[in-house]
């Protein structure tokens, strides 16, 4: 899937998980807030901020208007507020030195102003209309790291395998081997990305809830999901190869064509 897709799905993927983790559930932030340099521009500012592992909020706009104006007033006093350690930048959608970001960001078209959340790892974790935006809006917009890395895979277009276990849940040799028999598989293996989640983990209680599994579940779990942000299946127990290959069929079945969604599965 190409990168500029990433802004058509990231309502339906937000929507799948509802809205981000508070930020003091994500464990992932921590200081004040901190403004990118006057010379960044939209690339620069979340090159630097994934490079110092911090949260970036861009302000995108196109005209030097009246609600603009309001609005990035609220995104200053907000973002000044906001306690954890993150960064932000202002993006001028039309300026030449932001083509780049705002292709890579599917932004063209998008109602702006507009403020996105994005995670270290480049994940767009939020989408706030500037006459919505409030401190209370940003912080939602944080989310916990396993929710990070969901959103990352699913917005690059891949299958997502959830391993939902610890050391207190049964058969998690068995919910593991047709998991790493298919990331074995050198076709796969590239299209598909498996995150490990503690269900008990406090920090990822949300996503653990919009996932359908009980934090004190006794067994492990496995969920697939797929772009743009539908849960295909929750396997409880032991997992197989044919059993998630058929899952990752079904998912291309019922999405492939549409926009956001990830390529055919062999048959």
């Amino acid at each position: 899937m190409k990168t500029a897709r990433i802004i058509a799905i990231i309502v339906t993927a937000l929507g799948l998980f509802g809205a981000a983790a508070q930020t003091n559930q994500s464990g992932a932030l921590s200081a004040t807030p901190e403004a990118a340099p006057a010379a960044d521009n939209g690339l620069s500012a979340m090159r630097r901020a994934s490079e110092a592992k911090q949260y970036l909020f861009a302000f995108v706009y196109e005209k030097d208007d009246e609600a603009t104006r309001a609005a990035r007033k609220a995104f200053e006093a907000a973002v000044a507020k906001v306690t954890p350690e993150a960064r932000s930048v202002v993006v001028e959608r039309g300026a030449p030195a932001e083509k780049e970001v705002v292709e890579k960001l599917g932004l063209e078209t998008a109602p702006v102003p507009i403020v996105l959340a994005i995670a270290p790892n480049g994940a767009v974790t939020g989408s706030i209309k500037g006459s919505e935006l409030t401190e209370q809006s940003l912080r939602d917009a944080v989310a916990s790291p396993a929710l990070q890395q969901c959103l990352k895979a699913i917005q690059d277009g891949q299958l997502v395998v959830v391993c939902l276990q610890n050391e207190k849940t049964k058969a998690n040799e068995a919910a593991m081997k047709g998991v790493n028999e298919i990331k074995a598989d050198g076709w796969y293996s590239e299209t598909t990305e498996v995150i490990k989640v503690d269900p008990s983990d406090p920090k990822e209680a949300k996503l653990v809830a919009q996932l359908k599994v009980d934090p004190k579940t006794k067994r492990a779990a496995t969920v697939v999901l797929a772009p743009p942000g539908v849960l295909v299946t929750k396997i409880d127990g032991a997992t197989s190869k044919e059993g998630l290959k058929a899952a990752f069929k079904k998912a291309a079945e019922g999405c492939s064509g549409k926009p956001g969604c990830c390529s055919p599965a062999p048959k």
